[in-house]
Order: structure tokens, then C-alpha cells, then sequence
């Protein structure tokens, strides 16, 4: 895949992340969460430029970097993301002002990464930020569903008869 393609799946796949993130959606903890981002890595890995070959060392620091921000980012992301349960018992979750503030920490972060290497002359792919977005999503689902898993785990307290009523409640007396 050209590095052209590479880019429009990046910001394709950003822009449907972005826009879901801050409506509120209904998380299942059975569907496969881990299918998009092993797709992106695979994409990701097949390309022959991931690493420089004149500066092997230095673009394999700078794709370890990457990784590390993409981690860091799905993490700072993933637990500044609302996640509540419905009486129904469906997890819901959404993202929040502080979660845009990851976005933007981490997009900061990698156009950092990406200046030094241009600054040192070590060549980028886009397989190297299609790898860290992969990495990013991986970890955001991992715990998105580890928190939705620890919420659903809770037993639903029992209801008994009368609990549904609504209003004041009076006290027969005998």
C-alpha cells in the first residue's frame, strides 16, 4: 500500500473515532473489540518501510516513541472516557473535554516525534503512525471493556415489591 493510501486509512479511520467518541454509545462486552486495530497493524507491519534502512537505530527509537505515545494516548484516553450503566444493565460510554485534551497531547506529541526525525533526517513511513494509531485503539478498547466488565461484574441489587412506586410513602397506623 502506497503511503498515500496509508494516510486516507489514518484519516479515515481518525475521523470515524473522533465522531463516535463524543456521542454516547452502547459498549458490548462480547463483540470483538481487538479486530479493527490488529487489521491497522497488520496493514501497518506489511509495508517494507517501517524502519529507515540508512538509520535503522534511530527510526526504531523513533517507532518505539510513537508506540509509547500511541499506548499512552489509548490509556489517557480511555480512562477519561464516562462509562455508566443503565438500569437495564447496558454499559454505555462517552467521551469527554478531557479526552480531547489527550487527542490533542498526544497529536502534539507525534508531530514532535515526527519533526526530530525530519530535523535528524531519519525517514518516516506512515506504517509507523498506522502502527501507533493501531496500538492506540487496542488499548482504549482493552480497557473500555475491562471497565465495562467491572461494572456489569457489580449484582444488581435485588428489587423488591413496591420499589417502582413513586411519591411519599405512608406509615399505616394499627
Amino acid at each position: 500500500m502506497s503511503g498515500l493510501v496509508n494516510a486516507l486509512v489514518i484519516v479515515a479511520v481518525v475521523a470515524l473515532v473522533i465522531v463516535r467518541q463524543f456521542r454516547a454509545r452502547a459498549i458490548g462486552t462480547d463483540r470483538r473489540w481487538w479486530i479493527v486495530p490488529v487489521i491497522l497493524a497488520v496493514v501497518a507491519l506489511r509495508e517494507p518501510g517501517l524502519l529507515d534502512a540508512h538509520h535503522r537505530t534511530e527510526s526504531a527509537l523513533l517507532l518505539a516513541a510513537e508506540l509509547l505515545i500511541g499506548l499512552a494516548t489509548g490509556a489517557g484516553w480511555a480512562w477519561t472516557t464516562r462509562v455508566w450503566v443503565e438500569p437495564d444493565g447496558v454499559v454505555w460510554t462517552k467521551s469527554t473535554k478531557s479526552s480531547v485534551v489527550v487527542w490533542i497531547i498526544g497529536i502534539a506529541l507525534r508531530v514532535g516525534v515526527f519533526g526530530f526525525g525530519a530535523t535528524t533526517g531519519v525517514h518516516q513511513d506512515s506504517s509507523a503512525l498506522l502502527l501507533a494509531l493501531a496500538a492506540t485503539l487496542l488499548v482504549r478498547s482493552g480497557i473500555l471493556l475491562w471497565r465495562a466488565q467491572s461494572l456489569t461484574a457489580v449484582p444488581a441489587r435485588a428489587t423488591a415489591y413496591g420499589d417502582a412506586v413513586r411519591g411519599s410513602v405512608w406509615k399505616e397506623r394499627a
